[in-house]
């Protein structure tokens, strides 16, 4: 007798349970496992599961961060290191284990277990994969204790079992990937059935982990956690598999990046499969192929609202002619072209070219061919090709064809059904490229995806465009759900209620006063500035603090930070004159002068003014060198790769403009030492809006390992780009984690002294634009909402697709009704958007918009563009 699941809370209603095989798979990620709140969420989801006649098998990844911070760790050979690292990693659990009130004594023995390993390191110097496989298997180890201690205490019967008792690598031990990215069996196994069956209770175990040859402990590469439960859930033949993570399913493209991104509430195995491996990142691409030969239905939910419906993959079809679903983007992308005249009418040359790629173990993801050229990109899903490899390979096949590489690509990927008949649509992104090349265009056979591979630095505009022309069809549907920012306006706020408000919220009925005055304007908060600058000043592994006053030159807030104690950063002869004339008996060791392509009488006039001085290109050196000759100055390097929330804001890498390469060290060398230049200082800033805190340990590593080749080198400068949370409720960085990452560097030991210089970490948040409605208007699905200011205040939108979040402050906070519709202001401009897809309340003209976080790059940046006045300051 079947018995039909009643539940509101399991997705497929009509979906019947076999009380022979009542398992279902529930793998949770290292967010979704990482917090109390979270971890009593998933006990209500377990018990629901159970109540429902279920029998729950769950598999937990580690704790968020802990894989990284693993990883770190088997790149080291220092003693304090690695003595920082196991700190970091006993702390995090610590944290963790006192929240959820259960002893870190469960995770004991792996403790030593992972102790014992790191004193080898020390003790040797070196590492093998052997060992480097197993440190990193711990933060699965660890988490599943915890998560055992738990669930046990919360009356549930739980039996943790070693995920290698499940799983068995099929890779032999010589393989480049037996150890890292491992695959395994996943045919339907009795006996395991059979044992599961006669468990009482849930069945709780690791990710990521298998066993290899003699008992090793193998990984199943990154994304590892989805691939495990996807084996299990096919090996026990579960009823469907759960993938649970903080987001609500899969989105038409990333959320973070578009919130008006759709939910898809419904995808085919191989739609899933193309829009993960184009770079989706909800779900592994390698998790999908064992629940599709087994039939096993995937579903993606988020701890953070459990009861959302979520995506669900399966063999349904639904069949509604062409579709365009997602647009997915891969960055990081490697294109290799190989071209000869050979290649035509040779039978086996091509095969002749691939086996190279075999050989070397390098798999191809993209491919284009034309009579005598050969263009493929490189599938790097497991992180195991770095350049050593990509050179030995070009090596190799420079005796078959000419070889050129070209790194920092993007991928776009338009993923739907029969998408061959909708190419006529896809004219309008088209229109972007009339300057900017792409290098490569595919279009698969199967008719689900049209791909292009352009520059990195294109990659945010082009995802933008894409998005607003090709899905402004996209509404509510058997298909489509709601837009993330809909999706999240409850859960924000809800999360909302207990935590800080933000303080143009608290300052609210000031504002609007200060608004019935000026029209558009733009508003600073004293207060703000001055937390921001006490929360710096407490970083004591930082020895001075410049402020980038490009970010916001304010004289009232320059006066501010000057009062407590920052030094300033300039990027101008106007930004150095400003500080001299409000500070003119400041000392000029207080000023740093990064200037960028500047002409030779800004720099003589610099170096004339004893300020500390950056140059960031040879050129200078080899053409005016009797500028710097015994002078003392900092070089600006380029550590090879760029940092931050979009390709615009990265200042390192071969795109970007900035910073003298690592490989003209050489020459760097040299030329100091021919004029008797005196190098006292390293600088680097690889971008803006970056949230790891490891971010400037890693360029303070490389500035520290030329010093022996500078040994006149006092100063490294580690830049700035110190990320501020874009949305009420988002986590801001961790400044403690920030410390200690830094102070790990050990600088003092060294004599050296680490500087920073933010800009938008001080002002950021700190600043609001604040202006009124002067119009709305309708066009088929599009809602506009005009604004009596646009770009000309207010560029950063326009520019970098920057998203600030806006608040109708006239509407009752109470609110219930919403309706989506996109900022413009009254610039000519079709660019002219402040906000695309936004949910707001009801607005008539007249009402007070606030735009935050703007108080960086917001007025330093504006214009009389259309001979509009940009919006005045007012600091309170």
């Amino acid at each position: 007798m079947k018995k039909k699941i009643q539940s509101k809370n399991m997705i497929s209603e009509g979906e019947y349970l076999n009380p022979r095989n009542p398992f279902i798979v529930m793998k949770f990620g290292g967010t979704s496992i990482s917090s109390a709140n979270n971890w009593k969420t998933i006990i209500s989801i377990i018990k629901k599961k159970i109540d429902n006649g279920f029998k729950p098998i769950i598999i937990v990844s580690a704790l968020a961060g802990i894989s990284d911070l693993l990883n770190s760790l088997t790149k080291e050979t220092s003693s304090s290191k690695l003595d920082v690292y196991i700190n970091d990693f006993i702390q995090v659990h610590e944290k963790l284990a006192k929240t959820l009130n259960v002893s870190l004594s469960s995770i004991k023995i792996e403790l030593n277990y992972l102790e014992q390993l790191v004193e080898g390191i020390k003790l040797t110097g070196e590492i093998n994969d052997k060992v480097i496989a197993r440190i990193m298997a711990s933060g699965e180890i660890c988490s599943s204790l915890l998560a055992e201690a738990y669930i046990k205490k919360q009356k549930i019967i739980t039996n943790l079992l070693d995920a290698k008792e499940l799983l068995k690598s099929n890779l032999d031990s010589d393989s480049r990937s037996y150890y890292f990215n491992a695959t395994c069996n996943f045919d339907v196994d009795k006996l395991l059935i059979k044992r599961f069956n006669d468990i009482d209770g849930v069945i709780l175990t690791q990710g990521f982990i298998a066993e290899g040859k003699d008992s090793d402990t193998v990984l199943l590469g990154r994304g590892g956690s989805d691939t495990s439960a996807s084996y299990i859930a096919s090996i026990i033949q579960a009823k469907h598999l759960e993938i649970w993570t903080d987001v609500p399913g899969i989105f038409s493209a990333n959320p973070h990046i578009i919130s008006s991104a759709r939910l898809i509430k419904s995808l085919t195995y191989e739609e899933a499969q193309e829009i993960s491996s184009a770079g989706g990142s909800v779900l592994h691409p390698r998790s999908i192929r064992p629940a599709k030969l087994s039939n096993i239905p995937i579903y993606i939910k988020s701890t953070k609202d459990p009861d959302l419906r979520g995506t669900l993959i399966s063999t349904q079809m639904n069949e509604m002619g062409a579709q365009l679903k997602a647009v997915s983007q891969k960055n990081d992308v490697v294109l290799i072209s190989m071209e000869s005249i050979d290649m035509w009418h040779k039978v086996g040359y091509v095969a002749d070219i691939f086996n190279v790629f075999r050989k070397n173990n390098i798999s191809i993801d993209l491919i284009s061919t034309s009579e005598s050229n050969i263009t493929v990109t490189i599938d790097n899903y497991s992180d195991s090709i770095d350049r050593e490899l990509i050179n030995k390979l070009v090596e190799k096949l420079t005796s078959l064809c000419k070889v050129s590489v070209r790194y920092d690509c993007s991928a776009i990927t338009l993923v739907g059904r029969k998408i061959r008949t909708i190419l006529n649509e896809f004219s309008p992104i088209f229109d972007v490229f009339r300057e900017n090349k792409i290098h490569m265009v595919t279009q698969a056979s199967n008719d689900l995806n049209f791909t292009f591979v352009i520059d990195s630095e294109l990659s945010y505009k082009i995802i933008h465009k894409i998005h607003r022309v090709l899905t402004k069809n996209f509404s509510e549907d058997s298909i489509f759900g709601k837009t993330w920012e809909q999706l999240t306006t409850t859960i924000k706020k809800e999360s909302n209620k207990n935590s800080i408000k933000p303080w143009f919220i608290e300052k609210k009925e000031k504002i609007l006063e200060i608004a019935k005055k000026e029209e558009n304007i733009y508003l600073y908060d004293s207060e703000s500035i001055i937390k921001a600058l006490l929360e710096l000043k407490s970083l004591s592994s930082v020895s001075r603090i410049f402020y980038a006053m490009k970010a916001n030159s304010n004289i009232e807030i320059l006066k501010i930070i000057e009062s407590y104690g920052l030094n300033f950063e300039c990027v101008s002869i106007g930004e150095i004159k400003r500080v001299l004339n409000l500070f003119p008996s400041i000392d000029r060791k207080r000023l740093l002068y990064t200037p960028n392509f500047a002409s030779k009488d800004e720099i003589k006039w610099a170096l004339e003014q004893n300020i500390f001085f950056t140059l960031d290109n040879l050129y200078p050196l080899e053409n005016w060198p009797e500028l710097f000759a015994n002078k003392e100055i900092f070089i600006r390097l380029d550590t090879g790769s760029g940092s931050g929330h979009h390709e615009h804001v990265k200042t390192a890498g071969i795109l970007s403009k900035f910073g003298i390469p690592l490989s003209e060290i050489g020459d760097l060398k040299r030329i100091s030492e021919n004029i008797k230049l005196k190098i006292i200082g390293f600088h680097a800033h690889t971008g803006s809006g970056i949230f790891d805190a490891d971010n400037w340990k890693s360029i303070g590593e490389i500035l520290m390992s030329l010093t022996h080749t500078f040994p006149t080198v006092k100063y490294l400068d580690l830049g700035g780009g110190i990320g501020i949370p874009e949305k009420i409720g988002d986590e801001p960085i961790d400044l403690i984690k920030l410390e200690t990452s830094i102070g790990s560097l050990n600088a003092n030991d060294k004599d050296l002294e680490i500087w920073l210089e933010p800009g938008r970490y001080i002002v950021g948040q700190a600043g609001a634009l604040i202006s009124r409605v002067t119009q709305t208007k309708g066009k088929g699905k599009m809602k506009y909402l005009g604004i009596s200011t646009g770009m000309n205040s207010l560029i950063r939108p326009a520019l970098y697709g920057a998203y600030h979040e806006i608040f109708n402050l006239s509407s009752n906070d109470n609110s219930k009704e919403h309706e989506i519709v996109t900022v413009v202001g009254p610039i000519c401009e079709t660019g002219d958007r402040l906000g695309s897809d936004r949910l707001l309340p009801p607005s008539n003209e007249g009402d007070v918009i606030l735009i935050s976080n703007v108080g960086a790059y917001g007025y330093s940046m504006s214009s009389n563009y259309n001979l509009r006045d940009p919006a005045i300051e007012i600091i309170i």
